[in-house]
């Protein structure tokens, strides 16, 4: 079993890098879309939002570098790499989002 170093750029990692970062800018401001049925709202928290893409961002790339080889191995198929990216990159998301929710029903 080939075992990825810490960081290293594989295709696993940059589909997790992208899903992240793409999900990561409207993790937080998601949440109160959703609770208000207003669009207009994801402008109103940019700071939150840029927090959390440069959380998921790199979590996204360490866990799709991670997780995204070990599943190309398994299944002998580059698209089971990315697949596994792509899952990488969706644990960070949801854990912000997580935060987001929790933010919202709290206070």
């Amino acid at each position: 079993m080939r075992n990825p170093s810490f960081g290293e750029a594989n295709l696993g990692a940059v589909a997790g890098a992208v899903v992240a970062g793409m999900g990561g800018l409207f993790a937080i401001g998601i949440v109160r879309v959703i609770v208000y049925k207003d669009i207009s709202l994801f402008l109103g928290t940019p700071k939150l939002n840029l927090l959390s893409w440069l959380v998921c961002l790199p979590f996204g790339w360490f866990l799709g570098g991670q997780i995204g080889p070990r599943m190309g191995e398994g299944f002998q198929s580059a698209r089971a790499e990315i697949v596994g990216g792509i899952i990488g990159g969706i644990i960070p998301l949801l854990l912000m989002a997580s935060v987001g929710w929790y933010v919202m029903v709290r206070y």
